[in-house]
């Protein structure tokens, strides 16, 4: 019995003593901002938002985008009359010429929009500027990052500055569509020979309260995002009248598999490297309890991973490969049994049952139920970037000058971007959108009503101009 005690208590001891290695710390920012020097900003913003520049899939329109880079250019000229501008197919990479360029840095952001369906307050090509915010579709992905960078670059200029390294604006055209527009243009940079030493692009922000018992402002910052695949699954029989029903129709087929896979996990749930990084980051902002367990996920982290789906689906996706059915197709008569049926799923890949091995796990289970797997597109876990290298260091050092007081964490990204194109020529890729972005504002990314706060435009200019002086 004096043993187990002994050895409780030893536990107990290590525990409280790896706690006490992630002193308590608080995580507070309220942007300070001229009110002028913003409306300057969300003027510029509205006029970029007045632009349609919706992308839709499989569809080439080059000459909307262009016309987009005239307003650009009406809107920062310094910067295209200063810069070399390189365009392919709508696809934008400036170039501006450094001191030396042995370690060039990208900044990105995309420029085409997701459609605006539903009824908006405000029509969501005007622009309008409004009880503090700017209204349109962009407002937050991502035209504020892009029009951040460009008076970055346009407000150096006018003070003469000449950037210690090359620097690269990517801007592509096809990023909601999962299109080949950013791949394009890092082609370009490859047969220039161009290896940047960073790539900051979309993907993280700074948010607010990231996981409960974590309270206060944090820049997450995206080291890895999840694999992707569209799939369909394909069920087949010699059709027939409706009026006869056959035993495991192909539209009972896919019921009975999609019952299935909703209800019976399929995929393997545990911590990532950067999950565990990111609550090792985030612990010493936590209540008790949740510093207790992030600074000792040694010996909790089974009980996290059992907990963290119940929290959020958010957080439950950084924790494995997850299915999304979002297609079906049928009969074209209610009285017809069809002869082909086809459900369609969205996957998300996690780094530790990639690509391959949840497809195949998928695949075998759909077989159970007679259907045949069909994948449209699929590409895999994102190579993770390095915490400990001098570009994350740098990174978060310009963090913390823009925003004081903010909280800095890595994080897995659950969704997509086209940064992973640049990882064949660059090492250090990361995923930082530098903006405040409310539940109000998250809730339109993609949805009715996208608009973004007035006040955050400063600290984005900000930020891309201190990255810029930073990089040596």
């Amino acid at each position: 019995m004096w043993i187990a005690a002994a050895c409780a208590g030893l536990l107990l001891a290590a525990t409280l003593w790896q706690m006490l290695r992630f002193p308590r710390k608080k995580a507070f920012y309220v942007p300070e901002t001229d009110e002028g020097r913003a409306l300057r900003y969300a003027k510029k913003l509205s006029v970029m938002l007045q632009s349609d520049t919706v992308s839709y899939p499989d569809v080439e329109d080059p000459e909307k985008f262009r016309r987009f880079h005239m307003v650009l250019a009406q809107l920062f000229p310094r910067t295209f009359e200063n810069l070399e501008k390189l365009e392919v197919d709508g696809n934008l990479l400036l170039h501006w010429k450094g001191r030396h360029c042995d370690r060039p840095v990208v900044l990105m952001s995309h420029m085409d929009t997701v459609p605006a369906q539903g009824d908006w307050t405000c029509p969501p090509f005007s622009g309008r500027i409004d009880s503090g915010y700017v209204w349109g579709r962009g407002a937050c992905d991502t035209k504020c990052s892009l029009m951040g960078f460009f008076q970055a670059v346009e407000e150096l200029l006018d003070e003469g500055f000449i950037p210690e390294q090359d620097l690269y604006l990517s801007s592509s055209c096809t990023e909601e569509t999962g299109g080949g527009g950013c791949t394009k243009l890092v082609e370009l940079l490859e047969e220039r020979g161009v290896h940047p030493w960073l790539v900051c692009d979309e993907g993280g922000d700074i948010m607010t309260d990231p996981l409960p018992g974590v309270h206060g402002s944090f820049a997450m910052v995206g080291i890895v995002e999840k694999g992707s695949a569209s799939v369909d699954f394909i069920a087949e029989s010699e059709g027939g009248h409706a009026s006869t029903p056959p035993r495991h129709s192909p539209v009972a087929r896919l019921a009975d598999f999609i019952h299935h896979v909703e209800h019976h996990d399929p995929f393997r749930r545990a911590l990532p490297a950067a999950v565990r990084e990111m609550m090792e980051a985030l612990a010493p902002y936590g209540s008790l309890p949740v510093r207790y367990v992030f600074s000792n996920l040694w010996l909790f982290g089974p009980l996290v991973t059992k907990v963290m789906p119940s929290l959020s689906a958010q957080a439950a996706a950084m924790l494995e490969t997850t299915i999304a059915f979002t297609v079906q197709e049928g009969s074209p008569a209610y009285n017809v049994i069809p002869q082909r049926a086809v459900t369609g799923a969205n996957l998300r890949f996690i780094p530790h049952q990639p690509m391959r091995e949840s497809l195949k796990r998928i695949e075998g289970i759909a077989a159970r139920y007679g259907l045949r797997m069909q994948v449209l597109h699929a590409e895999d876990v994102s190579a993770q970037a390095d915490t400990s290298s001098e570009a994350w260091r740098m990174l978060s050092r310009v963090i913390g000058e823009t925003f004081p007081g903010v909280g800095i964490s890595p994080y897995i990204l659950t969704g997509g971007t086209d940064a992973r194109c640049y990882e064949r020529i660059c090492p250090n890729v990361m995923r930082f959108a530098p903006v405040v972005f409310g539940a109000e504002e998250r809730r339109g990314i993609h949805g009715i009503d996208e608009r973004i706060p007035c006040s955050v435009l400063p600290g984005c200019v900000d930020f891309y101009r201190n990255l810029i002086r930073a990089v040596l």
